[in-house]
């Protein structure tokens, strides 16, 4: 399990529940990311419709998304809505967990080899990834990405094993976008100065995280498709491919230009 808060959630949070108890008038949850603390579904936020049996919707032992409703600390009382959570939303929280419990595997499996409890990992380690980038899980994607420049604030006797770990275990996720580039020349050679051109697009914009490909489409269009761990890596690679293709061409006596978005003509 994900190590768990000892505070009380806010109104408005997102939370992930166990439900542990029906009634007809409503459901006791157990909140997973909350030491110790229940709240209460109460029937009439069950489901956006009329309920005639709150089992259809709810059952022992189910994990649901609830949105909080409202906390009185002093007595303990949490009351959760289930209805007014959006599917993106529940989507978005589910994803959330899921990455919290991956992450907090390799912390284990990291303090494993480190020799030190679970609840240290979190201490010295995951606590002070959440802080800088907002979840543990992607703090141990930086990893990847920054290596030990992601690691500071972490005792350096972690260092080694989180990098072996994240490289292992960690497959960054992508996005994919497209540019095109319009080369053109009037010289004798231009064929061959075009395919310098494109050469030199490509050339030193690939990286581990960063694959690029230019691919011919129609007389003078190119299309650029650039896989990056993030879009603005992903633009900023395609625009420096591009402002180097069209330097290369235009020193050259011909002329080019980068296109963000282009659309063939119907004639």
């Amino acid at each position: 399990m994900v190590k768990k808060k000892e505070a009380f959630p806010s109104e408005g949070d997102l939370v992930i529940c166990t439900v542990v108890k029906v009634f007809s008038h409503g459901a006791f949850a157990k909140l997973d990311e909350y030491e110790g603390k229940e709240g209460f579904i109460h029937v009439s936020e069950v489901a956006s419709i009329w309920v005639k049996n709150i089992r259809d919707y709810v059952r022992e032992g189910q994990k649901v998304v609830a949105k909080v409703l409202s906390v009185d600390r002093a007595k303990g009382h949490i009351d959760l809505s289930v209805r007014r959570v959006g599917d993106a939303q529940r989507t978005r929280k589910n994803q959330e967990w899921k990455r919290a419990q991956k992450a907090e595997k390799l912390l284990e499996l990291a303090a494993e080899e480190v020799g030190k409890t679970l609840d240290e990992a979190y201490d010295e380690v995951g606590f002070v990834l959440e802080e800088r980038y907002g979840e543990i899980y992607t703090g141990l994607e930086e990893i990847l990405i920054d290596g030990e420049k992601a690691l500071e604030g972490v005792p350096k006797e972690w260092w080694k094993s989180l990098q072996r770990i994240a490289e292992e275990n960690i497959v960054l996720p992508h996005v994919e976008i497209e540019g095109f580039i319009e080369l053109s020349t009037k010289a004798p050679d231009g064929v061959n100065i075009i395919k310098e051109a494109l050469k030199e697009a490509v050339q030193g914009q690939g990286s581990k995280e960063i694959t690029l490909d230019i691919r011919h489409l129609s007389p003078p269009i190119y299309r650029i498709h650039v896989t990056a761990p993030d879009y603005k890596s992903a633009e900023d690679a395609m625009r420096r491919s591009a402002e180097k293709a069209v330097a290369y061409i235009k020193g050259r006596g011909g002329e080019g230009r980068f296109i963000r978005e282009w659309k063939q003509s119907a004639s």
